[in-house]
């Protein structure tokens, strides 16, 4: 998602007292290969594991372990076995940056997945690609990751040749909600609000260019601070606008307070807002009813999936505490994925891990193409996710319920 506007993945390679380099030899792992005895590689998840986001993240982490667990009972790579190490970075961009260069600093990470927040990816995005160690997220939604700061202007360009997701675009999630507020809700005056990071303003733009263009009005703007509590005076400038919905871009602790004020001024209206906002928060953050508030989030529902009906039953055989949440399905799918370019690094290398293993991971993961969770798995020249499913879910007797599922078409 997101900021996420919006989970990290690494791989480490350990061969007891001596560990894999990028640049190091092999040659006592290799003889340990030979032997029968498994090459280990870590893969890390950097996630918000505590904190107002950790529901998400402990998701996460959760869904990455599966796939490691998974890998090894299969024996998906012959000779290796998988092992994960979680890392908090609090939805903090200065804690993922810090985590980034504390994994790049270790010659053992070949491969990372994450974050969750767009912001969060910013910042330790540069630190990876120096060291060509490969990045994916289940979660990241907003453009210029993965297509540049002017992608808007029409000129895409991928910065960062180590950076792929798992999770589609803001692009393609701001306005399949606009289309579907203003074509299906009929509604026809939004007011837009937002919290000023990375992912919330980026997607309530996105939205709002496509609320207008297919004739819609946007009744006003505004911005909200992450972590404030107060939304008052944005609820009242809402209510005096006279809009017959709004839209939010943001995450859902903010959302739900919002959502609620506005509420509380007699403006009986709709909040809308991306996959930042679906989750279970939103709708008890609110004194108010959320009946017939709206969310729009990446994929189909997993638990309407065929392809996931496994994931779920070993994800609940697990016995993991906390749920798999909006996104377990594309962190297990990012795990994987990590998994399935390891296995053709391997099978090109005699059975063995390569010196210059973080590359060789990097060069594999364009071509990692394999059926998932979430459906088909594959990336395009930017490295985005190939899948472009998404799902409008509306608060319905107090829970979530889907009412729409697409596969965009621009």
């Amino acid at each position: 998602m997101r900021n996420r506007s919006l989970l990290i993945l690494t791989a480490v390679v350990t061969t007891g007292a001596l560990t894999l380099t990028a640049c190091g030899s092999r040659d006592d792992d290799n003889k340990k290969s030979d032997s029968g005895k498994k090459t280990t590689v870590i893969i890390g998840v950097d996630a918000p594991l505590t904190g107002s986001l950790s529901a998400l993240g402990q998701g996460i982490k959760n869904s990455v372990d599966l796939a490691a667990k998974t890998a090894n009972k299969t024996n998906a790579v012959p000779g290796v076995e998988f092992k994960i190490e979680a890392l908090d970075d609090q939805a903090i961009p200065a804690s993922g940056q810090a985590n980034a260069t504390k994994l790049v600093g270790n010659k053992d990470v070949i491969g990372v997945v994450g974050p969750l927040n767009s912001g969060v990816a910013q910042s330790m995005q540069g630190e990876f690609d120096k060291a060509n160690l490969t990045q994916v997220s289940p979660a990241n939604t907003n453009p210029s990751l993965s297509q540049g700061d002017n992608w808007g202007k029409g000129e895409k360009k991928r910065t960062f040749k180590t950076y792929f997701r798992t999770a589609t675009t803001d692009v393609i999630q701001g306005k399949f909600a606009a289309q579907y507020l203003y074509n299906d809700a009929k509604k026809k005056k939004v007011y837009v609000v937002d919290d000023k990071q990375t992912y919330g303003a980026g997607l309530a733009a996105i939205f709002a260019e496509e609320f207008k263009r297919l004739g819609g009005a946007v009744a006003g703007t505004d911005h909200v601070t992450v972590k404030e509590t107060d939304f008052s005076s944005t609820a009242d400038k809402v209510k005096s606008s006279g809009a017959d919905s709004v839209y939010f871009g943001g995450q859902y602790p903010e959302a739900g307070l919002l959502a609620d004020q506005i509420k509380k001024t007699g403006a009986k209206i709709p909040t809308m807002g991306g996959d930042g906002i679906y989750d279970p928060a939103f709708i008890s953050a609110s004194g108010e009813s959320n009946e017939g508030d709206l969310a729009t989030s990446v994929g189909f529902p997993v638990e309407k999936l065929e392809t996931a009906k496994k994931f779920i039953t070993d994800y609940a055989a697990g016995g993991y505490k906390d749920p798999y949440a909006a996104y377990g399905g594309y962190s297990y799918d990012a795990g994987w994925a990590i998994i399935e370019a390891v296995k053709a690094v391997v099978a090109a290398n005699d059975g063995k891990l390569p010196e210059d293993a973080r590359a060789k991971v990097t060069e594999a993961m364009s071509k990692v193409t394999f059926d998932g969770v979430t459906g088909k798995v594959s990336f395009d020249e930017f490295g985005d996710t190939t899948n472009k499913q998404l799902t409008v879910y509306s608060v319905k007797g107090g829970k979530w319920t889907d009412v729409k599922s697409e596969t965009f078409k621009d």
